[in-house]
């Protein structure tokens, strides 16, 4: 191809603005960490993100449009890398969110979810206690629970229209107790022990109306958590092939952008390779 220089100049150009957001995002993020721990968790990823396509792009930029080889070699080595990367995540993100969903209770619009559902590697990361200590902060300090209260005419929202809602799974179960354990509807963060208390759901137990407390302890609460992190990692995983294509995409044009430029190193005019020059026809016309 000899406009391949070109054309993977250009896709690398806009890569590279593409960077920027993401760098800038990153790095806001870092001048609010202090404010929450769930900041903590997107600033890094980001900013290695942000300057790592930044990078590549630039020597994608720099070997296309001045037809430096040893740049485009640089650009492609890494490429493969961030390319191989990329395809190890889809397929990890795929496995560690293979089990777990909501179950449906009798009478409720909601779903409950339920820890035993989940397992393997996301599962253990989520229940480990130093890292479920800044998730379950990271709640709180979104108000996903205060945010739950409703008026209807300028009066509390009754159980019945509760019980018709449709809660995220971080309000359905960080936000209230298990429906198995009996408790009585007082509000949305509210409720009264009632009947079937003494339910098997160790759940039942730590439930509090203390409003920091709510269900934040309660397996049901890190049950919640992996259902929204499933969701959306195959939300992401979608995005990441989608990306993925075009990366290929852009990786076989740079392939043919170094080649164009090796025949041009060597002094070879575009389609002659380099085995009709070592050894010409012996036929003269």
């Amino acid at each position: 191809m000899r406009n391949s220089n070109h054309l993977i100049g250009v896709i690398n150009f806009l890569t590279f603005l593409l960077s920027i957001p993401i760098l800038g995002g990153g790095i806001w993020l870092s001048t609010r960490a202090n404010n929450t721990d769930c900041l903590r968790f997107l600033q890094w990823p980001l900013i290695i993100i942000g300057i790592s396509i930044m990078v590549v792009s630039l020597a994608g930029i720099a070997g296309a449009c001045y037809r430096n080889t040893f740049l485009m070699w640089v650009y492609l080595f890494v490429m493969f890398f961030v390319i191989v990367a990329l395809l190890g995540f889809i397929i990890f993100a795929y496995v560690v969110t293979d089990k777990g969903s909501g179950r449906t209770v009798p009478n409720r619009s909601y779903l409950e979810y339920y820890l035993q559902d989940y397992s393997g590697w996301l599962e253990d990361r989520v229940a480990e206690d130093s890292y479920w200590a800044k998730i379950s902060s990271c709640i709180r300090d979104s108000k996903t629970c205060s945010k739950l209260r409703r008026t209807v005419g300028g009066v509390p929202e009754t159980a019945d229209m509760f019980y018709l809602r449709k809660l995220s799974p971080v309000q359905s179960g960080c936000c209230k107790p298990p429906t198995e354990c009996g408790y009585a509807y007082g509000n949305e963060t509210f409720w009264n022990p009632g009947v079937g208390l003494a339910g098997s759901n160790a759940d039942c137990t730590k439930w509090s109306n203390d409003q920091e407390l709510l269900c934040y302890s309660c397996d049901s609460c890190k049950a919640g958590v992996l259902a929204t992190l499933r969701k959306s990692w195959r939300k992401v995983s979608v995005v990441n092939i989608v990306v993925l294509i075009i990366l290929v995409i852009v990786y076989v044009i740079g392939c043919a952008a170094f080649r164009h430029n090796r025949r041009i190193d060597n002094d070879e005019p575009y389609g002659e390779a380099r085995m009709e020059k070592a050894r010409p026809s012996r036929i003269q016309l």
